[in-house]
């Protein structure tokens, strides 16, 4: 028991007190972007179930990977509060609470809409590859696919899940998230799978550019083109003059 409360401990023990200090000492302060997005999703998810709603909520946030580029791009934003329509709600709100709230609290309301928005992206740009990639392709994606409804925020948890991991020392729980994103590839092999390890590729993508930028703001020289090869000095004019020289000048 000692071994395993040691190992949460170190696995987890940086992230907790960092949350924990957080929702002490300003509470749900804390995470105002975080309840933003589970309202926005709640409202959406209303919204579209209306028979007026269904058609405006799909023309501003739904992606398929049938729809042009550029009008895919431009709904990706919204995408990511658009509940799938084949899981309940409830699943997005608790996913966005504590995984966007983690993340809010320890990155920042910047970088966690940033990573959000390009896991998400990721998934949404490779469903298109994947579908031209083809079926039989080990990467590819049935032509049925294009046509699948692409929302919700399971590309943008799974990402933050493991950037967080990996910035907290968390790295089995990283390595987890993305093993069973592997495994249900395997098992299913569906969109939404494949789009989460597109997802976490592209953090980890994001990591690498990270510490590589950190690695040369350490070592500054390490890249830095080596000086040039100053001429050797001519001994007759560096060597010092004897004083009986002197005084005969």
């Amino acid at each position: 028991m000692n071994r395993l409360a040691r190992w949460a401990r170190a696995e987890w023990g940086f992230l907790y007190v960092t949350v924990r200090e957080a929702l002490v000492r300003r509470r749900l302060r804390a995470i105002p972007t975080t309840l933003a997005a589970m309202a926005l999703t709640a409202l959406v998810q209303v919204v579209q179930n209306q028979s007026w709603g269904y058609g405006p909520v799909q023309r501003l946030g739904g992606v398929r990977a049938e729809d042009p580029l550029w009008p895919a791009l431009l709904r990706t934003p919204l995408s990511l509060f658009v509940p799938a329509p084949d899981l309940p709600v409830w699943g997005a709100l608790i996913q966005i609470l504590f995984v966007f709230g983690i993340a809010e609290i320890c990155l920042g309301r910047p970088r966690t809409l940033a990573l959000a928005y390009a896991a998400t992206l990721a998934g949404t740009l490779y469903a298109r590859l994947g579908i031209r990639l083809g079926f039989d392709s080990l990467l590819g994606l049935p032509a049925s696919d294009a046509r699948v409804v692409d929302t919700g925020p399971s590309a943008a948890v799974v990402g933050l899940a493991v950037y967080v991991g990996w910035r907290y020392g968390a790295r089995w729980t990283a390595g987890a998230v993305t093993a069973a994103m592997a495994v249900e590839v395997l098992l299913k092999g569906n969109l939404a799978g494949k789009e989460h390890l597109a997802a976490i590729f592209a953090v980890v993508v994001l990591i690498a550019v990270s510490r590589l930028r950190r690695s040369l703001r350490r070592h500054p020289g390490r890249l830095a083109a080596p000086a040039a090869c100053s001429p050797a000095p001519d001994p007759r004019r560096s060597a010092p003059v004897p004083v009986s020289a002197r005084a005969r000048r």
